[in-house]
């Protein structure tokens, strides 16, 4: 597998677990909306965390992008609701 290939799969499997935690606060289910929320998500919570300069101090990089993805993708559902 190529570099390009595994980076994608590890994008996938961040934005899939950041979307199933984000669920467990603002309910939502199923594997694709767990992937889109997450991936958005990940967009949203790493701009946001480095626009205002907010480091989390967790020392796992993985574990650090799935918990910024997750925050992200709760904002990003929380304005969803809020505009729907």
């Amino acid at each position: 597998m190529d570099e390009q290939t595994r980076d994608l799969l590890v994008f996938a499997v961040i934005g899939i677990l950041a979307g199933f935690l984000a669920s467990f606060v603002v309910g939502g289910n199923g594997l694709i909306r767990y992937l889109i929320t997450g991936i958005i998500g990940a967009f949203v919570g790493g701009y946001l965390f480095k626009a205002l300069g907010i480091n989390l101090g967790i020392g796992n990089a993985f574990v650090s992008q799935i918990v910024t993805a997750a925050i992200g993708a709760i904002i990003v559902v929380l304005l969803a609701r809020i505009l729907a």
